[in-house]
């Protein structure tokens, strides 16, 4: 089997070509291949090549096969800048007791569904409407649009699948172009939130779940299938994908991911596909 290492710059950047050139020198790599101004891929002989530059996102993937056709996305910190949790709670003046209760159930700390539980209880009697504020400042995250649009007019299937809520992830799926949504849902009653999260709460369980069950209701292989997500609620899906991208991830993700994405944005997903940034659609 042959591999391929992608060389990543922070999002924003360029890769120096002096930089390109340290690493084929360092790594007896074959020629390197520019997709775009921040990324290379080049041939290396080993799966545990490492780079040793400081500063650049760096993976090592198997040569073949490298296209997928099924993504399946985690919504907040990672389709998305932010928690959309974490800011409906700032809108009931509760920001900061909320976002600390996501943090650590974000890396692991808290059980998941307890932690969805406890934080929307807080929000009880918060005017719906408070979504749309929030729904109208979110921004994407770098490269997502990008990510999707050129994914589906590769004929990939993409799926956003959140253990936030509907109220956001369906109009953030809309906007980036999935062609599908999973979110969690919020009970509502006389236009405020009862503080309730309609079961069954989708969590760890249920996003490996969607990945299995649409993987197979599309004829797909395992190796054909690409996962993304940043918290302790995404490690099922991530291992379970031919390709498991822990973005941005918090450290209890990270640790355990196969390949990360630290710096760059989220047109990573196609670098590490093998696209050039010619082919980016969207």
């Amino acid at each position: 089997m042959g591999w391929v290492a992608v060389a990543l710059a922070p999002e924003g950047e360029a890769l120096d070509d002096a930089i390109v050139a340290r690493l084929a020198g360092r790594l007896k790599a074959g020629p390197a291949r520019r997709l775009g101004p921040d990324a290379v891929e080049m041939a290396v002989a080993s799966p545990d090549a490492e780079s040793g530059e400081p500063g650049i996102d760096w993976a090592v993937l198997p040569a073949g096969g490298r296209r997928k056709r099924l993504l399946i996305a985690d919504m907040d910190s990672t389709m998305i800048v932010g928690e959309t949790l974490d800011e409906l709670a700032a809108e009931a003046g509760i920001g900061e007791r909320v976002a600390a209760i996501t943090a650590r159930a974000m890396n692991g700390e808290l059980d998941f569904e307890a932690a969805v539980r406890e934080r929307v209880g807080l929000l009880a009697g918060l005017p719906v409407a408070a979504a749309g504020t929030v729904l109208a400042r979110l921004r994407p995250m770098p490269g997502a649009r990008a990510a999707v649009a050129t994914m589906r007019a590769a004929g990939a299937h993409c799926m956003l699948v959140s253990g936030g809520f509907s109220l956001f992830a369906e109009p953030v799926g809309a906007r980036l172009g999935f062609d599908e949504v999973q979110a969690n849902r919020l009970e509502v009653r006389d236009g405020r939130l009862t503080g309730r999260v309609l079961e069954p709460i989708l969590g760890r369980d249920a996003k490996l779940r969607a990945l299995e069950e649409r993987r197979r209701a599309l004829g797909l292989s395992p190796g054909q299938t690409l996962a993304v997500g940043d918290g302790a609620n995404d490690l099922a899906m991530l291992g379970a994908a031919g390709l498991g991208v822990a973005f941005r991830a918090k450290p209890a993700v990270a640790a355990e991911a196969r390949v990360r994405v630290d710096r760059a944005g989220l047109d990573a997903l196609l670098y590490l596909q093998g696209y050039a940034r010619a082919d980016f659609a969207g």
